[in-house]
């Protein structure tokens, strides 16, 4: 079965966009890293929101 495409998160707070495709390398989260696969206490990396608080992004 094929693998599901990335997909995009944004932070309801303030609207900071987490790709899974490209990661965030400067905060030691490798491209290619799913959502559901980041730590349940990651948090916004601009605002500090939860990850509760992201919902997905249609582009």
């Amino acid at each position: 079965m094929p693998e599901a495409p990335f997909k995009v998160w944004q932070c309801q707070t303030c609207g900071e966009l987490y790709d899974e495709a490209a990661g965030l390398p400067d905060f030691g989260i490798p491209p290619g890293m799913r959502f559901v696969d980041l730590p349940d206490d990651w948090i916004c990396p601009a605002c500090g929101s939860a990850k509760s608080d992201f919902l997905p992004y249609d582009l």
